[in-house]
């Protein structure tokens, strides 16, 4: 079954404990950041930043509110970014048979970069100019194979964050949808059947971010309908 992330945005605080944790844990550099006119910083995913917790402002049934989206790597069961890099070079991404985790190696520094990022639905991976390799959130997979949580879970203060077994963390989100609907009836979870990583979201996704859920003009975008268009694009 392997493991997955319940992220509870309803308890999300936008501390970017989560965000720091993850730059702590992986050794990764701070980036050289300006004001954009936001609290979010820095401003986009890279490949020395994994996580990022997006903030939007907006007014939202006549009601003003801030929407933190804790971005990462949603670990697809069925990823489209190992598709594309297979073409290229068999290894370079890799599946986790423990946990399930999405795993970029070494050898994505030899495949299509740009291809790879235009094949995720949510695009997460970024490339390093200086080495060519991609980058995203692993899991903390070191981390959860010796019996650990994550560092961003770890990290979070509110409940936002939750790790555990398939089963486990489904249970869960059902349970929290469950409550959270009673307050906001449009609250829906992103990709549940899809994704190891599960946000809880009480409003539309795409009011977080553009790329929060996967979705087509025509709905929902499954794996195997993103798999059927990678191949169109590429014939």
């Amino acid at each position: 079954m392997g493991k997955m992330f319940f992220i509870d945005l309803t308890r999300c605080t936008a501390c970017r404990g989560c965000q720091i944790a993850c730059k702590q844990w992986k050794n990764l550099p701070a980036e050289h950041t300006r004001n954009t006119g936001s609290y979010q910083n820095p401003p986009d995913l890279s490949c020395v930043t994994l996580k990022t917790v997006r903030f939007t402002e907006g007014t939202f049934e006549k009601k003003f509110e801030w929407l933190f989206f804790p971005e990462q790597c949603r670990h697809c069961l069925e990823p489209p970014c190992k598709g594309q890099a297979d073409v290229d070079m068999e290894g370079a991404v890799v599946k986790d048979e423990t946990t399930g985790a999405v795993l970029f190696t070494e050898l994505t520094a030899k495949v299509d970069g740009d291809m790879v990022r235009s094949a995720c639905p949510y695009d997460i991976p970024r490339k390093d100019a200086a080495t060519g390799r991609l980058s995203k959130c692993d899991m903390c997979n070191d981390r959860v194979q010796n019996g650990l949580l994550p560092s961003c879970v770890k990290a979070c203060p509110t409940g936002c964050m939750n790790f555990g077994d398939e089963a486990e963390m489904t249970e869960l989100a059902n349970k929290r949808l469950a409550e959270v609907k009673k307050v906001y009836p449009k609250a829906v979870l992103g990709d549940p059947n899809d994704v190891r990583v599960v946000y809880l979201f009480q409003r539309d996704p795409k009011s977080y971010f553009e790329h929060a859920v996967a979705e087509l003009e025509t709905g929902p975008l499954t794996r195997k309908q993103l798999f059927a268009r990678m191949f169109r694009e590429r014939a």
